[in-house]
């Protein structure tokens, strides 16, 4: 929302001049000059209040036409996780079989106030279930290489069968015996340059890749749960590791095209449509008539732009490299300032090449 009463407007700038780290994230401030937009504590020369407008979310500043500051990199900063949720983060990581308490997160001089808020606005979910969900992950690991059930609940924290199993099903959608052929998705969280995505993947591949604030991304969340006949719970594997690196690469003009494993359950057009995606090369578009015509039905226009709104797989499988006729920026899911944003981004680094 663009910020209009005037009171406000006075505070957030005085909070801007004196870089107030507790504004972080309330709103972020758009410079016409420029064409930039921040954060509160950006350390770039302050703009004349005449100058500047605020927004309370940085899509709102993309879909007015800015660009985040490469100074303070506010799409990237303003959701990273604080020092202390990426340590309580590690502290799970680090030890996958134990319960992480309250007591332990103060040893280690971390608030579990500050870690529970964090998780509860950027995850949708409690600390201790985010560190639930990883135990049984690693338990289903174990169970799948041989280990029995009783012996995997008491190693990984849980006080009683009962009670490991009671979770174990919650999760996994079926008891530890009958789940071993069952197939999981983990779900893990990164930030770029344009805003932080959630990323699933199987034992398979990425299975999706999206923007966090994507409409209809609980939608899609139920849909490939469906097609895949599996549960998502929080996690990280091979996959996932991957296609973080690769993503990093891909945002600083090192990597054109990507090698991660994919699974992409869908129609045979669908596929179709979306395997042609991935052979339109870095930094070139195409119109939507041009990719029907490539796959054998040059007039099922439609139908392919469905396909591709459908596409759970972002950036790895460009959508965004698909324009309309008359060159419009048209059909992104992520929002069509993203889409002007990667296109712009692959040009400029060809042309820097």
């Amino acid at each position: 929302m663009l910020i209009t009463e005037n009171k406000q407007i006075q505070s957030y700038y005085k909070a801007l001049l004196d870089r107030d780290q507790a504004f972080v994230g309330i709103f972020f401030v758009a410079v016409k000059t420029t064409s930039v937009f921040c954060i509160a504590t950006c350390r770039a020369r302050k703009p004349k209040l005449q100058n500047v407008e605020f927004f309370t979310s940085f899509k709102e500043a993309l879909d007015h036409g800015y660009r985040p500051c490469k100074v303070c990199k506010p799409t990237e900063n303003t959701n990273e996780a604080p020092d202390q949720v990426q340590d309580a983060i590690e502290l799970i990581k680090n030890h996958p079989k134990e319960k992480i308490t309250d007591y332990q997160l103060r040893e280690k001089n971390i608030s579990p106030e500050v870690v529970r808020r964090w998780f509860n606005k950027n995850y949708g979910m409690t600390f201790q279930t985010y560190q639930r969900m990883y135990r049984i992950n690693n338990a289903y690991q174990e169970l799948r290489k041989g280990k029995n059930a009783t012996n995997t609940a008491f190693d990984t924290g849980f006080e009683s069968l009962s009670g490991f199993g009671y979770t174990y099903k919650k999760l996994i959608g079926n008891s530890p015996k009958r789940s071993l052929d069952k197939n999981l998705i983990l779900i893990n969280r990164l930030t770029t340059p344009l805003g932080p995505m959630f990323v699933c993947a199987t034992n398979r591949g990425i299975c999706l890749l999206e923007f966090v604030d994507r409409r209809m991304l609980e939608t899609e969340f139920d849909d490939i749960q469906r097609r895949l006949n599996a549960n998502i719970i929080s996690g990280e594997n091979e996959h996932i590791k991957q296609v973080k690196k690769e993503l990093q690469e891909y945002f600083e003009g090192k990597r054109q095209s990507f090698d991660v494993k994919l699974e992409t359950p869908g129609t045979d057009f669908q596929n179709s449509a979306w395997a042609y995606l991935q052979k339109i090369e870095y930094g070139q578009t195409v119109t939507y008539q041009q990719q029907a015509e490539k796959i054998n039905h040059p007039k099922a226009i439609r139908a392919v732009a469905r396909a591709n709104g459908h596409n759970r797989i972002s950036i790895i499988i460009p959508c965004h490299r698909v324009i309309g006729k008359d060159g419009t920026m048209t059909g992104y899911g992520g929002g069509i300032e993203r889409k002007k944003w990667l296109i712009a981004h692959e040009q400029n680094h060809i042309l820097s090449d």
